[in-house]
């Protein structure tokens, strides 16, 4: 009995921790100085934005790639426009070379360290992520060069709960999901099954928005993502609203995609983005 309730009473705190601190499990928050693009990329801008309450964010917004193939498409304006939102543990300071590598080269691109993250204040929430993606969308699809019918919309993991509530919120020519979950309470039934469900309090409702997005979407995922297993990304993909074109990546796993996903990854991310 008294190993009973020894178990019981640790199974009762380790509920009470989960639901104290998912908000911190789930937005670790990793902090990074901002680079500066015109010194790792030769072009670019950091910019800044402010919340509601003041905080400050930071970030990047890119011109199309300076290079003489798309001289064409840089002078032409108003261009298409990428807005760009990343995994739970990254921020720009470290995926600035995957940004270099993979962006659609035609096209505009801003992106922003969500709140906590990176060089930018604030706390991490999921609301402050929303908040942060609204803030982000609306600078960029305001700049006089950008055409604002022509903004696509792209997530990699967390990142894909800020994009889908970009599409679902604002207008978006099309979504793009890298390694998407089903939702905070999908992902805790996978990692945390032997606790309750509603215990969550986070939504990160992917498949719930997904439903009201009617763009064409593009989903990348990972055969052997053990993570955020591909089962969960064929589920948003089925519960889509619009046309989707859904791409494995053999053998990948949650964070090798770019690598494994190589050539072929970027010219399908270049072609769905008009």
């Amino acid at each position: 009995m008294a190993i009973v309730l020894g178990l019981a009473g640790v199974y009762l705190v380790l509920s009470v921790v989960l639901w104290a601190l998912q908000e911190k499990i789930t937005f670790p928050a990793p902090r990074a100085p901002l680079p500066n693009p015109t010194q790792v990329l030769g072009y670019g801008e950091q910019i800044e934005l402010r919340m509601k309450d003041g905080t400050r964010l930071t970030g990047w917004y890119l011109t199309p790639a300076p290079t003489p193939q798309h001289a064409i498409s840089r002078s032409s304006t108003p261009f298409p426009a990428v807005l760009w939102f990343y995994g739970n543990g990254e921020t720009i300071g470290a995926i600035w070379p995957i940004i270099r590598d993979f962006r659609p080269p035609h096209a505009a691109l801003l992106v922003v360290d969500y709140p906590g993250y990176g060089a930018s204040g604030g706390r991490a929430t999921e609301a402050g992520m929303y908040e942060a993606a609204d803030l982000a969308y609306e600078a960029l699809s305001s700049r006089p060069a950008v055409d604002r019918h022509r903004v696509y919309v792209y997530g990699r993991s967390l990142g894909s709960a800020a994009a889908t509530h970009t599409a679902a919120t604002h207008e978006v020519a099309g979504l793009i999901l890298e390694s998407p979950f089903t939702s905070a309470r999908g992902m805790a039934a996978r990692h945390y099954r032997i606790f309750p469900t509603f215990l969550v309090r986070l939504a990160l409702d992917n498949i719930g928005r997904i439903q009201r997005i009617h763009c064409p979407i593009l989903i990348f995922h990972g055969t052997a993502d053990m993570l955020v297993p591909i089962k969960m990304g064929r589920a948003v993909a089925a519960a889509a609203g619009g046309p989707v074109e859904f791409v494995m990546i053999e053998r990948a796993g949650h964070n090798d995609t770019y690598d494994m996903g190589g050539n072929t990854y970027k010219a399908k991310l270049a072609a769905f983005v008009r």
